[in-house]
């Protein structure tokens, strides 16, 4: 009996664990273009990235119009749409 409640201890850890890594993080490094209470625009090489943020994003030091940032995100997805394969 201990030994089943020792296995089911250890089987709940390694799924909080698991489960608590969650989503694989990125993050882009450059200059901020715009910011609004919702986005911020950052400028990696020739391409302009649109990050959303929140009331839950954390945001340290000054985040301004010109300011070189990191900002470490993930990808989500908002919506899904499956359609059926076409038959040849």
């Amino acid at each position: 009996m201990k030994k089943i409640l020792i296995f089911g201890c250890a089987f709940l850890f390694v799924a909080t664990v698991a489960f608590a890594a969650g989503l694989k993080t990125y993050q882009v490094t450059g200059p901020v273009l715009e910011v609004t209470s919702d986005m911020v625009v950052v400028q990696k090489g020739k391409d302009k990235w649109q990050i959303g943020r929140d009331a839950a994003t954390k945001v340290t030091g000054d985040l301004k119009v010109g300011s070189k940032v990191t900002i470490e995100y993930t990808m989500k997805a908002v919506t899904v749409e499956a359609k059926e394969a076409k038959k040849k």
